[in-house]
């Protein structure tokens, strides 16, 4: 086998811009039951932005604002809403990912430097992907603080309950008309992925509309994304609707895995996280397709949990609605029991509770 010329430990960060980090700090607290890390801002001597790292096992998202209105996070922002910007990566070496990506023909959003303060020291770079979205390579074997560099340790001062969030287990990115083989092919030319699975528009598609995806991994495993991009339809797909209000290509959904699917949709939806809806009729049959399973189907059913099964095991997931006003970026929550797959026995549910959503919106 050829050497992995770009060996990843794991999804390091995830860094959004947002309006209001400080308001969107406490939602991901309260809501999801992540807990307040570190802090850069005004108070740590950074004078144009104010960053929030909140932290829930293996997950640690970044939420970032801008203090000026002339700025790259400012601009982001109106352009996008909030939104992902940093898919950040785990390496062992950020200069030696650099130089292998570029090498083949990613461009540079920022060469390696080096960050340092009292515990330590952190060489990170990054390279463009889609939209405006980047990924940055993190390297930090030589460091021991909270975060990074120009972070501070800052804890919450509310108790906030974890709710068993343990670790991204895929990010996918919506792409123009036409540009998802474009970046398959970046991935799998410039950082060494592979095609995992090709969805096209039989697979996913409704009575109005469709899409096509590809989903690409790395050497391990640990990172996947899965590429989308709309297909002809008679009606206005999801994805297309997205591509309108984030203005452009960009991350669509963060994908985290639970052990326990049933008690971290509970503590969601009791702290207020809205779901898409798949209609009762759904459990009907499922369990023809699915076979046994060891939850309750009562309980997944009262919770609207979706199931699914391939070759290896079965899958639950279930999908927030958008986390912000603009029908853009949301959540799934994930469980697998020995699945490796996407949930394909769910896309035409699923896109039919989307299609409910956009009509509601007058975006069909």
């Amino acid at each position: 086998m050829a050497q992995d010329f770009l060996p990843i430990n794991g999804t390091d960060h995830i860094e959004f811009y947002v309006g209001n980090a400080k308001q969107s700090a406490l939602f991901y607290q309260y809501a999801f039951g992540f807990q307040l890390v570190a802090y850069a801002g005004p108070e740590t001597g950074v004078r144009d932005r104010a960053s929030y790292v909140l932290r829930q096992n293996k997950i640690t998202l970044v939420l970032t604002t801008s203090l000026q209105p002339d700025s790259e996070i400012a601009d982001h922002v109106k352009k996008h809403g909030d939104g992902v910007k940093v898919l950040a990566l785990w390496v062992d070496d950020a200069t030696k990912s650099f130089q292998e990506t570029t090498l083949r023909g990613a461009e540079p959003a920022f060469p390696p430097k080096v960050l340092k303060d009292e515990f330590g020291e952190v060489t990170v770079s990054a390279i463009k992907t889609y939209g405006e979205t980047i990924h940055a390579f993190v390297e930090r074997k030589k460091y021991n603080g909270p975060f990074l560099p120009g972070y501070k340790p800052r804890t919450s001062g509310v108790n906030i309950e974890p709710i068993g969030l343990k670790y991204v287990d895929h990010c996918v990115g919506n792409v123009e008309l036409g540009k998802m083989n474009t970046w398959v092919d970046f991935y799998e030319k410039v950082m060494g992925f592979s095609l995992l699975v090709t969805f096209d528009d039989k697979d996913i598609s409704t009575e109005y509309s469709a899409l096509m995806s590809k989903v690409v991994s790395n050497g391990n495993g640990y990172i996947k994304f899965p590429i989308n991009e709309p297909a002809q339809g008679k009606k206005k797909s999801q994805i297309e609707e997205y591509l309108d209000f984030y203005r452009g290509a960009g991350v669509q959904h963060i994908a985290i895995a639970t052990d326990d699917i049933i008690h971290t949709v509970g503590e969601l939806r009791k702290r207020g996280v809205e779901f898409l809806y798949v209609p009762e009729t759904y459990y009907e049959d499922v369990m023809e397709r699915v076979g046994s399973i060891n939850e309750s189907l009562e309980e997944l059913k009262k919770l609207n949990i979706l199931i699914d099964r391939d070759e290896e095991g079965y899958l639950l997931q279930i999908f927030t609605k958008p986390i912000q006003d603009r029908p853009t970026v949301f959540f799934e929550i994930i469980e697998r029991n020995g699945a490796k797959s996407f949930g394909k026995g769910n896309f035409k549910a699923l896109f039919e509770s989307i299609e409910r959503e956009q009509a509601l919106r007058g975006n069909l």
